[in-house]
């Protein structure tokens, strides 16, 4: 496996092309913003030997990507296209290493690039307070595509809440590809998923687009209403959604351990107070904005 320590990361921003003194003069030109994709490369791989320590891999090719990994039957509901055009992409994945119970993540927020290097930044959850934990020993995983690169990859760790929102929008009888609408907010990147089931909302199973954006977490929060904030930790549904043909929109809130999920009829159903409704409009108006982005 080929192996980028995690512990030999360059700063955020830095220009030079590595940390050898002779490279320090070097001008690699101003960072850019690198688009790349969420990949659910366990759906259809195992990993042939987990590693006990943090590490860092770039597999450029199937050969590699077979050398490191085996392949098995999907173990996802609902999984995206398990196979990789390595003309146009490389798998960059990032373990956390042995950890002793479940209530870890590592996850990959931004990528930028100048003349001569990749940053690919990073962050690492531990069990929130309170959370529901196993005392089962996990590996923490994140597997990306990026686009072909012949530049050095730096890993660099960064400061990031968990905290996210899902929105999407959502009609069980209808099964054309504009359908479902999902996107996650953080607040370092906006996540487009690609090609969701009405349903079936583990998102961990899907693929996804990444935009680097600062703040729509916080920003999206500042719309929810206080009696979808008093449901902390609950899930409910406005209407019936689920079995009619107008379908509805979809909440999902991440804070600290607590997991709120909300379901809203697209029709203004008696149970729909007006900050509901109003919440709901808050909710489409952000889906189209962003979807046409």
């Amino acid at each position: 496996m080929k192996k980028l320590i995690l512990g030999l990361f360059i700063a955020f921003g830095i220009s030079a092309c590595s940390l050898n003194n002779d490279d320090l003069n070097v001008d690699c030109g101003s960072n850019v913003d690198v688009a790349f994709t969420g990949f659910p490369l366990l759906c259809n791989y195992s990993v042939k030997t987990l590693p006990n320590n943090p590490v860092a891999i770039q597999i450029k090719s199937e050969q590699e990507l077979l050398a490191d990994f085996t392949k098995h039957a999907n173990t996802c509901p609902n999984p995206s296209d398990p196979t990789i055009d390595f003309t146009k992409y490389h798998l960059v994945g990032i373990f956390a290493g042995a950890k002793p119970t479940s209530g870890y993540a590592i996850k990959i927020t931004s990528i930028v690039e100048n003349g001569c290097e990749m940053v690919i930044n990073f962050f690492e959850k531990a069990p929130q307070t309170g959370e529901a934990i196993t005392s089962t020993p996990t590996y923490p995983t994140d597997f990306i595509l990026i686009p072909k690169t012949a530049k050095r990859l730096f890993f660099n760790r960064v400061q990031a809440s968990p905290d996210n929102i899902v929105i999407g929008s959502f009609a069980s009888q209808c099964t054309g590809a504009d359908c479902q609408k999902f996107f996650q907010l953080n607040d370092y990147n906006i996540l487009k998923f690609q090609n969701v089931v009405a349903g079936s909302y583990d998102f961990g199973q899907y693929k996804y687009t990444a935009k680097t954006k600062i703040g729509e977490y916080t920003l999206f929060s500042k719309s929810i209403t206080a009696e979808i904030a008093a449901l902390k930790g609950q899930t409910k549904t406005y209407g019936n959604p689920n079995t009619s043909e107008q379908g509805g929109v979809y909440f999902e809130l991440h804070q600290g351990s607590s997991v709120t999920k909300i379901y809203i009829d697209n029709a203004d159903t008696a149970d729909q107070t007006s900050e509901i409704k109003a919440f709901k409009k808050a909710i489409k108006d952000k889906i189209t904005a962003l979807n046409n982005n």
